[in-house]
């Protein structure tokens, strides 16, 4: 069975949410297992009210790292305290792990390879791939990421055309530093899935029952009738393993990304690690498969 990591900025949007339940259901159904998740953003109720949602979902005791540093994003939420409240009020961000402690963790003791997929900020992996020995592992986190992940499938940039800018990459200059370190560092495949393919896929609309956690959630964020669907689009490519297997062409070169403006750029090359995708089928088909799987 294949193993994934969670990392997100799970902050103040409501598609992280969308995407959490698409993972979850599949942890669920037994296709695949989820070892942890990250936090890259911090709010005053993030560590419960994601373990509240990951409990809605009918996962327990999963581990939670949060980067307790990583306050300088914008954006205000109504859900995160409304989950903490009702369902994990005695939870504190401290009570989590630490972000890159955890990292190290989950991938020293996997007996296996290990994906990551990334839909927030990439602060903590660029902090993991610089990482040193420690009394987790004698390995660096540069060699613990080329030994036990196979592949990382990541939501950011704009791929459509050089020197484009996307929320992910070019908020702060956190996100700007650790998203460049990242590309710079990384020493296993990436795919990014960019701000061009998912924001005219609209998905959660068909959620009714105000009974749903997810339903409320998309509700208070003020996307009632449906969210786009970036980080759900990742998070359902990650599963399905492969790029054109998921209605993807694949561009494969080496990207990078501007430290002061958060621009990002591409560069065709066959050997390259990274890749970014363009969709090969009508709004329509992400839109059922992702629907599908949060009804």
């Amino acid at each position: 069975m294949r193993s994934f990591i969670l990392g997100t900025d799970w902050w103040s949007d409501c598609d992280d949410a969308v995407s959490i339940r698409v993972l979850a259901r599949a942890v669920k159904a037994g296709e695949v297992r989820l070892l942890g998740a990250v936090i890259n953003a911090c709010m005053e109720h993030s560590v419960a009210s994601l373990r509240g949602f990951f409990l809605s979902e009918g996962i327990a005791d999963l581990p939670i790292g949060i980067d307790l540093a990583a306050t300088d994003f914008s954006g205000e939420t109504l859900y995160q305290e409304r989950l903490a409240k009702s369902l994990c009020p005695d939870v504190k961000n401290t009570d989590a792990e630490d972000p890159v402690r955890l990292y190290r963790r989950l991938l020293a003791e996997a007996e296996g390879k290990v994906e990551i997929v990334e839909i927030g900020f990439l602060q903590v992996v660029a902090a993991l791939l610089k990482s040193g020995a420690d009394d987790i592992s004698e390995k660096s986190g540069l060699a613990l990421v080329r030994e036990k992940v196979s592949k990382f499938w990541v939501m950011a940039g704009k791929w459509d055309a050089n020197g484009e800018k996307e929320h992910n990459f070019c908020l702060n200059a956190r996100s700007r530093m650790g998203g460049a370190e990242f590309l710079a560092l990384c020493p296993v495949p990436v795919t990014f899935l960019g701000y061009e393919v998912g924001y005219d896929v609209i998905t959660g609309d068909r959620l009714q029952d105000e009974n749903d956690v997810l339903c409320r959630l998309m509700a208070d964020y003020g996307s009632k009738n449906g969210r786009a669907s970036w980080d759900p689009m990742t998070v359902l490519m990650a599963l399905e393993g492969d790029e054109g297997k998921a209605g993807y062409e694949v561009v494969r070169g080496v990207a990078s990304l501007d430290v002061e403006s958060g621009a990002n750029y591409f560069r065709e090359d066959e050997n390259g690690l990274h890749c970014y995708v363009r969709k090969t089928m009508p709004n329509a088909f992400y839109e059922e498969k992702i629907n599908a799987r949060i009804l």
